[in-house]
């Protein structure tokens, strides 16, 4: 039995864990996944100077406000920007952190930075053309996503106000709580993810874990990722 916080991937919110929802229940674990501003239930708060420091807060202020302790800290694509920032304001309060295919930056890196110069001006490009120059429009669903996924998840999601990628991070702490990696192995050409893959095999403090799944597990295959998350939780 765990309490466990999510940090959630760009364009989404804690809605796109419903799946997960029952799975956490049913083993006893207390799941809280507070949704970012500007996001999912909170769009309506979507301004052009939210930054990857709000989101940071977001989920600080639930671990503060609700007085977690022990937590597993999971973080999912973008959401690895954010736990990682939250890690590094609470500390003290952080068991386990466990990245799902998400970025895991170092001190002074933005999402930019890890996603590469093409990347950024797609992104850039597209929101000047579509967001008003401060909205980054929804990248697409994994091709593995099943029809009825996708009509329930994409008019869901909301565009990503651009300073969330643009800010770079600053971390201070050097208590890093177990830190875990999930790599999703269909991800396919232009997979961003496998360097961080790399990175948690290689350096010290990190285990390294695959997952026969594209990019979002928690809708295509929540139970093999439950699975996973039970074993890494029992420290296997």
């Amino acid at each position: 039995m765990a309490t466990i916080v999510l940090a959630h991937g760009a364009w989404s919110a804690g809605w796109a864990w419903n799946k997960m929802r029952p799975l956490f229940r049913a083993a006893g674990h207390e799941f809280f996944s507070p949704t970012y501003t500007g996001l999912g239930e909170r769009a309506h708060l979507a301004r052009p100077d939210i930054d990857l420091s709000t989101h940071i807060q977001d989920v600080v202020g639930v671990l503060e406000l609700e007085e977690l302790r022990d937590v597993i800290l999971l973080g999912h694509s973008y959401g690895g920007m954010v736990a990682t920032g939250v890690a590094d304001r609470a500390a003290d309060r952080i068991a386990r952190m466990v990245y799902i295919d998400a970025f895991a930056p170092r001190d002074g890196q933005s999402l930019f930075d890890l996603l590469g110069p093409k990347a950024e001006a797609n992104m850039r490009a597209g929101a000047v053309r579509e967001g008003d120059g401060w909205k980054v429009p929804l990248n697409p669903m994994p091709p593995d996503t099943a029809p009825e996924d996708a009509a329930w998840a994409v008019p869901k999601r909301r565009p990503q106000p651009i300073k969330t990628f643009e800010q770079r991070i600053k971390l201070t702490t050097s208590r890093w709580p177990p830190r875990h990696y999930i790599y999703a192995t269909r991800n396919g050409p232009g997979d961003v993810f496998r360097q961080f893959a790399t990175r948690a095999g290689s350096e010290p403090g990190w285990t390294c874990h695959e997952i026969d799944a594209s990019h979002n597990p928690h809708i295509t295959c929540p139970d093999a990722l439950m699975k996973l998350l039970t074993e890494i939780m029992a420290g296997k």
